[in-house]
């Protein structure tokens, strides 16, 4: 990997942890939801982004595809924190809701990336 790639993906992660930072700020200003829903809001659209980015990688090449994959959307998207979420909704008594949480957003995550693969291969 040449150091332009390396800056790129860094660079490029740097900017999808900020845009998951105003995206989750901006869903929950002002709301209380039961359970994390601006971190589910990334995680889903994330997955599908990357499901376009994998699903159109052998038009794009392999340097969009690190930097917007494992960059970009790396960056922006949370597993250690929906992982965290859902052990904190289980550990203070809701575990409905950390069960909805985490296995929704598995499975709204994986459906949304398989969208976006297909919709990706299409290009």
């Amino acid at each position: 990997m040449s150091a332009v790639v390396f800056l790129g993906v860094a660079a490029a992660g740097g900017l999808g942890a900020a845009l998951r930072f105003v995206l989750d700020g901006a869903v929950n200003r002002g709301r209380e939801f039961r359970i994390p829903v601006g971190t589910l809001t990334i995680n889903v659209t994330g997955s599908f982004l990357l499901g376009v980015v994998t699903g159109a990688a052998g038009h794009l090449g392999v340097v969009p595809v690190a930097v917007l994959g494992t960059g970009l959307l790396g960056g922006y998207t949370t597993f250690s924190t929906a992982s965290f979420e859902t052990v904190r909704l289980a550990r203070s008594g809701r575990t409905t809701a950390a069960a909805v949480n985490g296995l929704g957003m598995l499975v709204v995550s994986v459906a949304a990336a398989a969208a976006g693969v297909a919709l990706g291969a299409l290009t």
